[in-house]
């Protein structure tokens, strides 16, 4: 009897395609040749379903790509898959999912600002979405932009959000807006910079100024408000340039609890994620948090932002102040404030905003190894493909193996700079220049 492979997954039409497949892989068990194609048409969905950047610093947050194999080595004439021009000044890293890259961009002045989406296979430009044309811009810092926040995409809708100047939430596909929000409050003075983060059905966002400090949770589906929670800081200053922050929270599940982790100017507080009620927090001396924190499951890491950085190793059970008591470690040696940094294998990889590439053991936060790469450093580290990628706001790209020892695979130039974070889908590296937006591929 001739076996028809298309016909016995339609005798399972309402479950999911990767479902039948293992369904199959029971009824015909004795079938060596469709147990392979199931197992491939299975495997086959899983990956897809993992093929995605979706928000600033990848799937995870924690700068954490596939491990398939990736380009290490490029410029502006090789491996260049294609490269797209992106009108204006816009410093948020791309999204990316089905095919499509979202990026953020404003006019010099601010006063215009833009949501924009390029075809991942052409590098044509699909949306260019004017939201904002008449924004009434504050002052930013000269490293910053107006357009900084990084878009998260859930479903079928991008989330882009200017801080207090405005957060929309478009139809991924059309670029049709669903809903805006423009009423919510805060002088960034030196711009925004944290980026929204989806969690179940909210949408949740540091707004960290010069005037107001707080952290709001919007219905991702309507944008109304669910809860918001000022922070209860001691900043141990009335000077509003202090009290300023730029980092974008994670959530961790910390012995079945989740804690929506949200660092800040002079300390870092666990909220409940779904009411906003501080279940503890973490003090320190530094202001303007910047770099995303990362957790490996048992123990948290935490990035203090300015003046001089420190970094924080912190076991996160606990409930009130638990600054005394739960400090695992704290190392201050060549720190950046801006970069988030990636945790490989029980090693943390750190780059100082001035070119210095560190290597700490998590479990104790000591050096292992440093290494002087020059340059200025604004971009988070990427790990993929087996190699770290790091990103110089002079264009260079650093690639090295992690390990034990500095181990150096390439350096890479290319023009414009980067001052976005890098991302990877598919085949690609996807990496934003401050003028262009580029595909690297082998």
């Amino acid at each position: 009897m001739r076996y028809n492979f298309a016909h016995s997954l339609s005798a399972f039409p309402s479950i999911p395609v990767c479902l039948q497949a293992k369904l199959l892989m029971i009824r015909f068990l004795r079938r060596p040749l469709i147990v392979l194609i199931v197992f491939v048409a299975a495997n086959s969905v899983r990956s897809e379903t993992t093929d995605a950047w979706p928000q600033f610093l990848g799937p995870q947050g924690n700068g954490h790509g596939p491990q398939s194999r990736f380009a290490t080595q490029w410029s502006e004439s090789e491996n260049i898959g294609w490269k797209t021009e992106i009108a204006g000044k816009g410093w948020s890293s791309p999204a990316i999912v089905d095919n499509r890259i979202w990026l953020t961009t404003a006019t010099e002045d601010g006063q215009q600002l833009s949501g924009i989406c390029v075809d991942f296979e052409s590098g044509e430009l699909l949306h260019n979405r004017l939201l904002v044309a008449d924004n009434q811009a504050q002052e930013i810092h000269t490293l910053n932009s107006h357009a900084s926040p990084s878009p998260v995409i859930n479903g079928e809708r991008v989330y882009l959000s200017f801080g207090s100047y405005g957060t929309f939430c478009l139809d991924s596909k059309t670029g049709e807006e669903i809903w805006q929000r423009r009423d919510l409050p805060c002088n960034h003075w030196r711009g925004p910079g944290s980026s929204p983060l989806v969690y179940q059905n909210l949408l949740i966002m540091h707004f960290d100024g010069y005037d107001y400090q707080y952290v709001i949770a919007l219905d991702k589906g309507t944008g109304k408000t669910v809860w918001q929670r000022d922070r209860d800081v001691d900043y141990g200053t009335d000077d509003g340039d202090v009290m300023k922050a730029f980092c974008t929270p994670i959530v961790i599940d910390v012995n079945g609890q989740s804690l929506l982790i949200s660092p800040t100017s002079k300390a870092a507080l666990a909220l409940d994620p779904n009411s906003g009620e501080v279940v503890w927090r973490v003090r320190y001396d530094e202001f303007s948090a910047t770099a995303r924190p990362l957790f490996d499951g048992k123990s948290l890491f935490i990035n203090t932002g300015f003046g001089k950085a420190k970094l924080l190793g912190v076991n996160p059970i606990g409930k009130g102040d638990i600054t005394d008591t739960n400090m695992l470690w704290t190392q201050a040696k060549s720190i950046g404030s801006k970069p988030s940094s990636v945790l490989i294998d029980g090693r943390l990889y750190v780059v100082h905003d001035q070119g210095v590439l560190s290597c700490l053991d998590s479990k104790s936060g000591e050096p292992i190894w440093t290494q002087r790469l020059g340059g200025n450093y604004s971009a988070s580290l990427l790990y993929a493909g087996g190699h770290v990628y790091v990103c110089s706001q002079e264009g260079v790209t650093t690639v090295f193996k992690p390990g034990d020892e500095y181990q150096e695979v390439a350096t890479n130039q290319i023009d414009g700079g980067f001052m976005a974070s890098p991302a990877v889908y598919q085949d690609s590296l996807i990496l934003r220049s401050r003028t262009h937006l580029y595909r690297i591929r082998e």
